[in-house]
């Protein structure tokens, strides 16, 4: 087993926050905030993780699915209590111990190994530190003649508060170190709690030693729905780097809304107001335009996916187009080469090669072959009002405009079914169908028709009114209605 344990703090309850959910499982870019220090902490590969949390909940099994144990501070009495608690369910005797906050998510692996480095140098506790502009709301740090002391936003004087090199809140020691301390912290000061903080000046002159962040990002905390946001931000501008770097184009990354788990290809290129959410995978060479949402689905190389497209749950083949303003719901498939236009929705529908429904239809619970055309209008009827139905269309079927198809039902290989259709039995292969009703043309009847009228309209679409004032009364035509 390593000689590295890691105990996460976790139990603060996050009012500020004004949500029901715990503040360390709102989500950046699609994760819990706290699986990105649990990321930070497991690349370390330590023997153990420990979170400490409140009570037995969702907080305690998002450690439990990551593999962490998890110890409770039901009472919250500081940082340093916490930390005890955390400590006295680690197994065995690590030889190095480093603790983290469960909402501070910014923080590389990279940064926590040069505190864990420093530990291999004789030092007894290291401490995180940033300088930053706006020191308000943490703990500032003050180093003199190789002492270290760290005095909080409450105890801190007008002039200490000045003072701009802040405690991140991270802290790496030797085990040992840690269980001869925190038992012999104080709760003399505004809050009445045990601080973390105090460790510093017991670790002694020359034995407490201090990182400071280069990245001074790496620090943010989230206390409120304003910090929030401002995290997801530098995340996002993370993820859209990384994914630039990799030969991907966006046309505005700032504008462009990438979930951390998120893979595109090279040779992609990004529009504005793209979102892709969840595992959604972008295959290369693809173009995603402007205000398309394409949430945990894969798209093949070289697609297209037009404004204002939605894509849920979907697999889209290669060299297919889908949109604009397409809705492609889940449990969609759509083989190489497929077209899915104009305001045509799809859901449980698998759609073979070459195939395509360009606009205005709606395809649900449908197998569709190869080659297949779907005509304007076309709706296969799946719901009964209790159970839903499958539509199979075979290879090679034409289907005209303004179909409905009546599930369950099945439409033959290389059938035609003619415009205006509504087909409720299964068509045989390579058959023409047609249900509308015959035409019938009367010639010159439009005009006899409107003698009889009050008004008929004039070719302006005006109305022109009759001499007669004779009542409509049972002078309506039968054939007319």
């Amino acid at each position: 087993m390593s000689d590295l344990a890691v105990v996460i703090l976790a139990a603060g309850q996050g009012k500020r926050m004004l949500s029901k959910l715990p503040k360390v499982l709102h989500r950046l870019c699609g994760r819990p905030m706290l699986d990105y220090v649990l990321d930070a902490a497991w690349s370390l590969n330590p023997g153990q993780v420990v979170g400490v949390v409140d009570f037995e909940g969702p907080v305690a099994d998002s450690f439990r699915n990551r593999g962490a144990r998890v110890a409770f501070q039901p009472v919250r009495r500081g940082t340093g209590d916490a930390a005890r608690i955390g400590l006295s369910e680690v197994q065995g005797k690590p030889d190095r111990l480093l603790v983290l906050n469960g909402d501070v998510p910014l923080l590389r692996p990279g940064t926590l190994r040069k505190m864990l480095d420093l530990l291999e140098e004789s030092a007894d506790l290291v401490l995180l530190a940033a300088q930053v502009l706006n020191p308000h709301g943490y703990g500032r740090i003050f180093q003199r003649d190789g002492a270290v002391r760290i005095v909080e936003q409450v105890d801190a004087t007008p002039e200490e508060r000045r003072h701009c090199l802040i405690n991140v809140g991270v802290y790496g020691g030797r085990a040992s170190f840690f269980s001869d301390a925190l038992p012999r912290l104080q709760s003399d000061n505004l809050q009445g709690e045990f601080y973390l903080t105090d460790l510093a000046p017991m670790a002694g002159p020359g034995r407490c030693r201090v990182v400071e962040l280069q990245d001074v990002h790496e620090a943010a905390g989230v206390n409120n729905r304003a910090q929030l946001a401002q995290v997801e931000a530098l995340l996002r501008q993370r993820k859209n780097r990384e994914i630039m770097l990799s030969g991907v184009t966006m046309r505005d990354p700032e504008r462009t809304y990438l979930d951390w788990a998120v893979e595109v290809a090279p040779e992609s290129l990004l529009y504005p107001n793209v979102i892709l959410e969840g595992r959604t995978r972008i295959g290369a060479g693809c173009t995603i335009y402007p205000g398309v949402r394409i949430v945990d689905s894969q798209i093949g190389e070289d697609s297209v996916i037009l404004d204002g497209t939605v894509v849920e749950n979907s697999v889209v083949g290669p060299r297919s187009k889908v949109g604009p303003m397409a809705h492609l719901r889940p449990g969609t498939r759509l083989g190489a080469r497929c077209k899915i236009g104009n305001f045509v929705e799809t859901k449980a529908v698998t759609v073979g090669e070459g195939s395509k429904a360009s606009h205005l239809s709606y395809l649900g619970d449908a197998v569709i072959g190869r080659d297949v055309n779907i005509g304007c209008g076309t709706i296969t009827c799946n719901y009964d009002g209790v159970s839903k139905h499958v539509t199979i269309i075979e290879d090679g079927v034409f289907v005209g405009s303004d179909t409905q198809l009546v599930a369950p039902v099945t439409v033959g290989r290389g059938a035609i079914v003619a415009s205006g259709s509504t087909i409720t039995s299964d068509v045989p292969p390579e058959a023409l169908v047609l249900t509308r009703a015959p035409t019938v043309v009367k010639e010159d009847y439009a005009s006899r028709y409107w003698e009889g009228r009050q008004r008929r309209p004039s070719g302006d679409g005006a109305t022109l009114e009759k001499r007669s004032s004779t009542s409509l009364v049972d002078t309506r035509d039968p054939e007319i209605g």
